[in-house]
């Protein structure tokens, strides 16, 4: 159950930051936006712990999820400016 839980939060976590985000390019389907959400989480855990604002054993909540998914859109849109067209 805990990994529905998972995959549910990263996906409402990456849709609102598909529709915060004003980036062009935006990874778009139901698994690409799964995995922006669920990047995002770790993106945000990661710091969160590095900052100290979460112990070793703590996640981040849903907001932070969030704005780890604009990081990770931002980083995204990065690099796909860079790919040429294929």
């Amino acid at each position: 159950m805990g990994i529905l839980w998972i995959v549910v939060i990263g996906f409402v976590a990456g849709l609102v930051a598909r529709l915060v985000s004003p980036v062009p390019n935006k990874p778009a389907g139901f698994l690409l936006t799964t995995l922006l959400g669920i990047a995002g989480a770790f993106v945000a855990t990661f710091l969160g712990q590095a900052v100290g604002w979460y112990r070793a054993d703590q996640g981040a909540g849903f907001i932070a999820a969030t704005l780890g998914a604009l990081i990770v859109l931002f980083i995204w849109n990065r690099f796909a400016a860079r790919l040429p067209n294929l």
